[in-house]
Parts: structure tokens; C-alpha cells; sequence
């Protein structure tokens, strides 16, 4: 063996460079093993906060009040504003505003009594009434002998909710109704 001799170290110079040269090698091939840790995951988001419920179907429509009347006996046979001729017996009115060949239901707050009614024809053509009922609706009513009361009209998709049962004009009467192409 070689024997160095350094003014420095002595006698033992070879041994610690040996014993360095293996601090180095272990400290190498332990820095291979070792890895950078991943950093640690960012929180979740929050929760967004809940969205609030929306109603899907529409309320159910309030009913309005209106005057009604009935078509006196005169008006029978009489062509409507819808081209068909009036029939005093089917279950049909006369509005000003509501459109032609919409179905309402019609209640006389005062008995509870309803009917659903098909509008036809434009009128009454008296200050202060809106509605014209047929002489068959306002007997449904009970309407016939005071001529005017006040009623509830409701669109008559509502009539499910209220247990209003429609009458059908055949079932009312045997009179043919002809039925507009509008």
C-alpha cells in the first residue's frame, strides 16, 4: 500500500479520504432515493348555496267578479259573432273581453252553483254587465228570475280543481248547435 504522508493530515491522510470518498458515495445514493413530497391537495370549493325553489305550474287564476245577465227569448235562431246561429238551451255566453271560443267557468257565489260556458258572441250591450249568459247557463245558475247577479268567471282550465263538470251541448239539448270553423 501506498504510503502518503501529508504535512496536513499525518500518518492517516489515506484513511480519511477513504472514509470521505464513502460519506460522499452514501449521501449520493441516498439522495437518489429521496423524493420531493407532492403537495398536499387544494380544498374543495364550497358548496354554491341552494337555489330556491321554483313553482313549475302556474297559480291557479283568481276568479273575477263580473255582472251577468241572460239572452232573453228574442235572441234564439239569431246569428252570433261567431257565425253560429244561438241556441237559447246550449251552455254558451256573450263577452266583451274574453276571447271568442275560450271556455269559462262561471259561479253564482251566492247558491255556490257552476257552470262551464263556451264564449260565442260579443256582448252584452248594457253599461255595467259584462257577462251574457244562455237561458239553459243562467237556470244551471239560478240566475233567471232576478235577470242580473253578480258571478265569479274563472278560465276554464281551473275547472279540475274547482269539480266543475262540464255539460256538453248534446246532452243539453236535441237542437243541433253548428259549430264555428274560426
Amino acid at each position: 500500500m501506498l504510503k502518503m504522508i501529508s504535512p496536513a493530515y499525518g500518518r492517516c491522510a489515506p484513511l480519511r479520504i477513504v472514509a470521505m470518498c464513502f460519506a460522499l458515495s452514501t449521501l449520493a445514493g441516498l439522495s437518489g432515493c429521496y423524493s420531493v413530497p407532492e403537495p398536499m391537495p387544494a380544498p374543495p370549493p364550497p358548496a354554491p348555496a341552494p337555489v330556491p325553489q321554483v313553482r313549475l305550474t302556474p297559480p291557479a287564476p283568481r276568479p273575477k267578479q263580473e255582472f251577468a245577465s241572460w239572452y232573453g227569448p228574442g235572441f234564439n235562431g239569431r246569428l252570433t259573432t261567431t257565425g253560429e246561429r244561438f241556441n237559447e238551451n246550449a251552455m254558451t255566453a256573450a263577452s266583451k273581453t274574453l276571447p271568442l271560443g275560450s271556455h269559462v267557468v262561471v259561479t253564482n257565489p251566492q247558491n255556490g252553483r257552476s257552470v262551464e260556458v263556451r264564449i260565442n258572441d260579443r256582448g252584452p250591450h248594457v253599461r255595467g254587465r259584462t257577462l251574457d249568459l244562455s237561458k239553459r247557463a243562467a237556470q244551471k245558475l239560478g240566475i233567471t228570475k232576478k235577470g242580473v247577479a253578480r258571478v265569479e268567471v274563472t278560465p276554464s282550465d281551473a275547472k279540475h280543481r274547482a269539480g266543475v263538470t262540464p255539460i256538453a251541448p248534446a246532452a243539453v239539448s236535441s237542437t243541433p248547435v253548428v259549430q264555428s270553423h274560426i
